[in-house]
């Protein structure tokens, strides 16, 4: 099992910014990947960004240029640091481990973007 706990979300003004953190904890001994999602009310839960345990990235095109992905290795620590938020930035953020054969999630962090 792997739990994840995150932390960070809040309200900003559009512009401003925010820095999530989710720790896991537990059974995380393998290669993994480690990434956020987000669902804003009446849309699909979407890829904001990921990183491998190797340090590999992938980001969302809304989220390209403004927001980026780092880990710490040693702490188990994913962070995701949102700049120049807009208002379509707002949604549940969720915190994402997967490995070849697991897959868990944190309970979501809000984010409100006001205009």
């Amino acid at each position: 099992q792997v739990q994840l706990v995150e932390s960070g979300g809040g309200l900003v003004q559009a512009g401003g910014s925010l820095r999530l953190s989710c720790a896991a904890s537990g059974s995380t001994f393998s290669i993994n990947l480690m990434g956020w999602y987000r669902q804003a009310p009446g849309k699909q839960h979407e890829l904001v960004a990921a990183i491998s345990s190797g340090g590999s990235t992938n980001y969302a095109d809304s989220a390209k240029g403004r927001f980026t992905i780092s880990r710490d290795n040693a702490k188990n620590t994913v962070y995701l640091q949102m700049n120049s938020l807009k208002p379509e930035d707002t949604a549940v953020y969720y915190c994402n481990w997967s490995s070849r054969t697991r897959n868990y999630w944190g309970q979501g962090t809000q984010v409100t973007v006001s205009s």
